[in-house]
């Protein structure tokens, strides 16, 4: 059974069935049904060609769910047949879907949800994690989202910020390598690049392309995970890094800067650094600076206190973190890193352990876990 090809061909027949006529929250149900009735039926024998025979058979529970509603009938009478046996058109329609789920009868942080549930892959769990919310306050919003566009005509789509905001989430869930969607997330944000002229959309990319360069060198043969400081630099991949500098600079050169271009240039400076000792972690700051000027993210507050204890010393970053809730993800291993570099080991241990219990994934979790043994027993970092 190919799950991953499953994955691949939702987008494309959830917009055919979007284009012809069917609401969208309609048309993603009965896409779901077709995945059902594919991981049931398929690995007896799979057809000849899965899309066309995901389209058939999406648009029969269409049909049924339609003929089965009062309320529907009218868009029963435009169909009156189901598509033309053959092969299903090779048009991608992945990022046409990304900006129909941006809806203007949807609020931005609704649009963003509902996309990354329906169209990105992303799991409740983890689109509540991204917003920094309950896992059932998310499935809230996007029950609610879902009710708004029912039956909603979607010829009004929305705007980029929303769009890039959906790539960037995906984005950065496939680089945490809990979904596979990073590659895929780079693709459209090109596709968006060449159809577009936008400075934000060129330093999307270019934070995509900078982080990218960086991935083969995050884990290490046994999948756990390496801190930026302690990579092998010589694994990054130095044409991702040039073209996104290339995109970046010409981003910034246009003097209407933006929170991804702002983003791009803190990983353009990490990635010119030819060893981490090299990093100008003053002109960081000033990045991180601009970027809280930005968008006022506790996140980028907190990220910038880990700047600040390098370029000023562990001491000041802990006064920069003091003042932050120390219930923001991550808070915890901050502290713990800060204390190790101003020599309080102890303290550095025991927040190192208490962070891997709050640690979001198992990763994480096993390399905070280290790191408090490593203190615990007196091993040099």
């Amino acid at each position: 059974m190919n799950e991953a090809l499953l994955r691949s061909l939702t987008p494309s027949v959830l917009g055919i069935l979007v284009r012809r006529g069917a609401d969208f929250a309609a048309a993603e149900d009965a896409v779901q049904d077709a995945l059902v009735e594919a991981v049931r039926v398929w690995p007896d024998e799979q057809p000849r060609d899965p899309k066309g025979w995901l389209v058939t058979v999406a648009w029969r529970r269409f049909l049924d769910a339609t003929r089965a509603e009062a309320a529907r009938r009218r868009r029963e009478d435009r169909v009156d047949e189901e598509p033309a046996p053959g092969p299903a058109p090779a048009t991608d329609d992945t990022l046409q879907l990304y900006f129909l789920c941006a809806h203007p009868s949807l609020t931005p942080s609704s649009a963003v949800a509902l996309t990354l549930r329906a169209v990105g892959g992303l799991t409740t769990r983890q689109i509540a994690r991204a917003y920094l919310v309950p896992e059932a306050t998310m499935a809230q919003r996007i029950s609610r989202a879902k009710r708004t566009v029912a039956g909603v005509r979607f010829d009004q789509p929305g705007d980029v910020a929303t769009v890039l905001h959906v790539l960037y989430l995906v984005f950065n869930e496939g680089y945490s390598g809990d979904v596979d969607l990073a590659a895929e997330a780079i693709r459209l944000t090109r596709q968006l690049a060449a159809a577009i002229d936008h400075p934000e959309v060129a330093g999307l990319l270019a934070l995509m392309l900078l982080h990218h360069a960086r991935r083969a060198s995050r884990t290490g043969p046994d999948g756990s995970l390496v801190p930026l400081a302690e990579q092998d630099r010589g694994r990054w991949d130095t044409v991702m890094i040039a073209e996104g500098v290339e995109i970046l600079q010409a981003a910034l050169v246009r003097d209407r800067l933006g929170e991804f271009q702002a983003q791009a240039a803190i990983a353009a400076l990490h990635a010119d650094a030819r060893a981490a000792e090299e990093t100008d972690w003053v002109q960081i700051v000033e990045w991180y600076d601009e970027l809280a000027g930005l968008t006022d993210s506790p996140v980028v507050r907190l990220n910038r206190a880990v700047a600040v204890g390098e370029a000023d010393g562990p001491r000041a970053g802990l006064a920069e973190l003091a003042a932050l809730s120390d219930s923001l993800p991550r808070h915890t291993a901050v502290a713990a890193y800060l204390h190790e570099r101003d020599g309080d080991l102890a303290t550095a241990a025991r927040l190192y352990a208490e962070a891997a219990h709050k640690a979001p994934t198992l990763a994480e979790r096993a390399h905070l876990t280290r790191q408090a043994a490593r203190l615990n027993t007196g091993r040099p970092g």
